[in-house]
């Protein structure tokens, strides 16, 4: 019989099957334990909890605080199977060793990067290969002969908490971005609902080239190479967003959002876009609370007019 994972009185992060192994006494050798276990990272009121839990029991056997940037789970070289790690820490000498238990090593170094990511910083999303995220529509696309998303190296901005505009985007154009937004979210059911779909390059498109003087908005969020030259035309910008959309790095950013929206773990992020929490809670979600802000914000300007 095994256990939830996710069962504690914290946020879980990521969680994967591993077990511990020992040093043998007088010696630099270690010998892995048979008890199915699993790594799980946790944040508790702010704390990063890395956490050995075994699968049988639930019982865990190992929960260590750890400081962003002071350990590292890192593989061992001696090991003749190469699925040894070892958790070491910068501000002591102390180390822990594990040894992975799935099936397959096929997950093993997605598994360890995507720990030493959040241990280097808690606030990061992790990135799980694309193949794990993106639904089977895209799937069958890749099968008429475009080419598989391949695992991202891009990870999408989670801003920190602020009220604050972003950089080159007034309030009216937000409310503008808003209100397309709400448009686009006449989807049958949440499990129908992608973000991938939704922010597909034939969606934006076509709200590229009717809402012009909305473009300048986004280009602070374009990589400084890809920002249109003050001289370049309606066009010449469209053709650019529309390469940028079309993007791996774009494309699997997204899908990244889409994930995180669907495990529940922005709500900061949510929050920073002046939403209510339960907008993490799934795509539908998020683009309903978006639909509401827009809705909202309307009748407001309305009523100033009306005044």
């Amino acid at each position: 019989m095994s256990v939830d994972l996710t069962s504690t009185s914290g946020r879980t992060i990521l969680a994967f099957k591993a077990g511990r192994s020992f040093r043998r006494a007088g010696t630099n050798f270690v010998d892995a334990s048979p008890t199915k276990g699993a790594i799980v990272l946790t944040n508790e009121d702010g704390l990063i909890h890395f956490m050995w839990k075994d699968r049988t029991t639930g019982e865990v056997g190992e929960d260590l605080i750890l400081f962003p940037g002071d350990a590292k789970l890192e593989k061992v070289p001696q090991s003749s199977w190469g699925r040894t790690y070892v958790l070491k820490f910068e501000s002591s000498d102390q180390k822990h060793f594990f040894w992975l238990q799935d099936s397959s090593t096929h997950r093993d170094e997605e598994f360890v990067t995507n720990l030493n990511r959040t241990l280097a910083d808690p606030n990061i999303i992790a990135i799980w290969d694309m193949r794990n995220v993106y639904p089977a529509s895209e799937a069958s696309t890749s099968a008429a002969g475009t080419s598989t998303p391949q695992p991202s190296t891009v990870q999408p901005i989670v801003p920190a908490t602020s009220d604050s505009t972003p950089a080159g985007t007034t309030p009216e154009q937000l409310a503008q971005l808003r209100g397309i937004v709400s448009s686009m979210t006449g989807f049958a059911s949440e499990d129908e609902l992608w973000l991938t779909d939704v922010l597909s390059s034939q969606n934006l498109l076509p709200l590229f080239q009717s809402h012009p003087e909305l473009l300048p908005s986004l280009f602070p969020h374009l990589p400084a190479e890809l920002i249109p030259s003050s001289d370049a035309t309606p066009q010449q910008v469209v053709e650019i967003l529309q390469r940028t959309t079309n993007s791996p790095p774009f494309r699997s950013a997204v899908a990244q959002l889409d994930r995180a929206l669907r495990t529940g773990a922005l709500g900061e992020f949510v929050r920073s876009l002046g939403l209510p929490e339960s907008a993490a809670t799934g795509v539908g979600t998020f683009l309903a609370a978006i639909a509401e802000q827009a809705r909202q914000e309307g009748g407001a300007e309305e009523r100033m007019e009306e005044d």
